[in-house]
């Protein structure tokens, strides 16, 4: 998963600019698309997520929020021990076993310890974040992280160019490539399961600078089991917004993170560019308010 790839490069590249009120869509905190979609579906979908995720091989995500400097200031702790922090004091006794951990070691060897891990050219083996994770104690909030369209860069995750669901997506959830590929998107750049496991929670992060995007990026995030709950936090009030609802869009410039629960949760993010058509109704349902009325 990888974003603000322009601000990602250190911890002086953070977001001094970005407003810590919640910026939302047309004046809302949030989109509830339950009245707009077909979820009659969603409890099969359920069903068949949780057995697909016992037979296919996922990855962690999260685990470098404080150090790509997308936390709000107040909640920065809350990251305990950040892999970019960690990735910069290890010795090079250290960097030559993470090296050895790579998906390509040889190569490894060579490259700089700084290119890897989100919004980087080099993403984190498995090997690498369960080393980070074991050894140095990074929290990676989200555990179960399962790519269906994999997406590398996040600045293209609204474009289909070049993507498409794999087989191995396709052969154990295809209910839920059905469902996915019925949504009221033009094109599709981006679907993945994001779990976390029993006690975590996930980091409060925003993904955009929302003074350079006036506009939210288009996504369906979607929650079978109903039981993820995902909020909205406003910097400025110290203040969480909940979002209750099955199925729901919101602006990711907006710091968002997820509660803790004492068992295993999931959604399935889903972006793109929706039709003229499904947007236009949204609009029309839900008029723009004036921010105090948000």
């Amino acid at each position: 998963m990888r974003r603000l790839s322009s601000l990602a490069q250190t911890r002086t590249n953070a977001l001094p600019s970005v407003s810590t009120v919640i910026h939302g869509i047309w004046g809302r905190p949030f989109i509830d698309l339950e009245p707009h979609l077909d979820l009659s579906g969603l409890d099969a979908i359920h069903e068949e997520v949780c057995l697909g995720l016992a037979q296919v091989p996922v990855a962690y995500t999260g685990g470098s929020h404080r150090s790509m400097g997308i936390m709000p200031p107040s909640l920065e702790t809350e990251a305990l021990v950040d892999y970019g922090d960690v990735l910069r004091g290890l010795t090079g006794e250290q960097r030559a076993v993470f090296a050895s951990l790579a998906d390509d070691p040889i190569a490894a060897r060579d490259e700089d310890i700084s290119d890897f891990g989100e919004e980087r050219p080099r993403t984190l083996s498995r090997r690498q974040q369960l080393w980070l994770e074991y050894r140095h104690g990074v929290y990676f909030p989200w555990k179960v992280y399962y790519e269906m369209i994999p997406n590398h860069y996040w600045d293209e995750k609204s474009s289909a160019e070049g993507k498409a669901f794999t087989r191995e997506a396709r052969t154990f959830f295809p209910e839920t490539v059905a469902f996915v590929k019925r949504l009221p998107f033009q094109q599709i750049g981006r679907c993945n399961i994001m779990g976390l496991r029993a006690h975590d929670y996930g980091t409060v992060h925003l993904d955009g600078d929302p003074n350079q995007k006036p506009e939210a990026d288009h996504f369906v995030t979607f929650c079978p089991a109903g039981n993820k709950r995902l909020f909205l936090w406003d910097e400025e009030r110290a203040e969480k917004f909940h979002i209750e609802a099955r199925a729901y869009w919101f602006n990711d410039s907006d710091h968002h993170g997820v509660e803790g629960a004492p068992f295993f949760r999931y959604s399935i993010r889903v972006d793109g560019v929706f039709q003229p058509d499904f947007l236009q109704a949204l609009r029309e349902r839900h008029p723009e308010l004036a921010r105090g009325n948000a």
